[in-house]
């Protein structure tokens, strides 16, 4: 596989859509939070309201079709009939990395989605790495570009460590995304890419002002070992073992949910492994504000076109009003407050991290 920002582009849709590039032990850890059953819950589903605020924006459902894909006309088309799909259902919906529409500008119409979807919550996307290098004008020009409402600044130092020619200087980025919360005139979201958001880097954002978080946790796809595949193709014998010791790592979604919570950001979106309306409201009872599902969207629509990454989309919505009604939630909030016990390696992630 090429080396070429487009061609990595193209692999990782394919090895995203069609291989075995999740995490193999590590879990999201959602199976470790019980929502207590509500068998009285005196609520007629036909009265129950998912919709929410999201950074500005209202949706109709908790959901964001998180970021994928972008630089190569497969992934125009991905983009454009998620995107539409978003706009359909009133969700939200992620771009990915705009990087390859910064090095060829004549990319960018494959990060276009405006026209399909107008009214839907877009994100833009951008590395903190390429953000440095770039001035606020440029990151400005980039996000408005593509009519993004808010722009993702992407975490993603395992993955580079592992990509054939990837990044190894991560110095700055901080002192970077300080510099776009003050100047950028489009809300900051800073987002990791699998591995997950401890609470330190979490507070150390917080004090330069970011207000926004995904906290793209373990236990869904790995991209690390997404570039360990591509690394083996190349012949990167190096790479594909560094990637091998390392496909594992990271912080579990919801143990990433549940040690943020308590530090009351603006925006505490949940993504990393979200495969079910029973995980979504999992993740929103455990203090997330919505969450994102990607790579299970990505293979519907692999395997049966927009049908079935519509069909994915709405099993997960009627997932989640079940499960609102089995808990008695009439709204978000209600559910926000359901009762809920956690066991397993999560009640000891909570335990030995909280506070810390």
């Amino acid at each position: 596989m090429s080396g070429d920002i487009g061609q990595r582009k193209a692999d990782h849709l394919v090895l995203c859509a069609t291989e075995d590039v999740g995490f193999h032990g590590t879990r999201t850890l959602f199976e470790d939070v019980r929502l207590v059953h509500d068998a009285l819950p005196d609520l007629d589903e036909a009265v129950v309201d998912t919709s929410c605020t999201v950074l500005g924006k209202k949706l109709r459902a908790p959901l964001l079709i998180a970021a994928m894909t972008g630089g190569t006309e497969e992934a125009g088309r991905v983009n454009r009939e998620l995107a539409r799909l978003a706009e359909e259902r009133g969700l939200a919906f992620g771009l990915g990395s705009q990087r390859a529409m910064f090095l060829r500008p004549g990319s960018a119409a494959t990060y276009r989605v405006r026209d399909v979807a107008p009214s839907t919550l877009v994100l833009g996307n951008l590395g903190v790495v390429q953000a440095r290098e770039m001035t606020t004008d440029q990151v400005h020009a980039l996000a408005s570009a593509v009519g993004a409402d808010a722009l993702c600044i992407h975490l993603n130092p395992a993955m580079e460590l592992v990509q054939p020619h990837g990044d190894r200087d991560f110095s700055r980025g901080l002192e970077t995304i300080a510099r776009l919360v003050a100047d950028l005139k489009l809300p900051i979201v800073v987002k990791e890419t699998g591995c997950g958001l401890s609470p330190q880097v979490a507070r150390r954002l917080r004090s330069v002002g970011v207000k926004h978080l995904d906290v793209s946790g373990a236990g869904g796809t790995s991209w690390v070992g997404v570039e360990t595949k591509r690394a083996e193709a190349k012949g990167d014998v190096a790479g594909q073992s560094l990637g091998e010791t390392l496909w594992e790592w990271g912080i579990p979604t919801a143990a990433s949910v549940a040690l943020l919570s308590p530090l009351e950001f603006c925006t505490l979106v949940a993504t990393g492994g979200v495969t079910s309306g029973l995980d979504v409201a999992k993740a929103l009872a455990l203090g997330a504000t919505c969450a994102g599902i990607a790579r299970p969207v990505l293979k519907a629509f692999h395997a049966s076109g927009s049908a079935g990454a519509g069909a994915a989309l709405d099993g997960a919505l009627r997932e989640l009003r079940a499960v609102m009604v089995l808990t008695g939630s009439r709204d978000l909030a209600s559910l926000s407050r359901a009762p809920r016990v956690v066991i397993g390696e999560l009640a000891r992630w909570i335990e030995q991290l909280s506070g810390k």
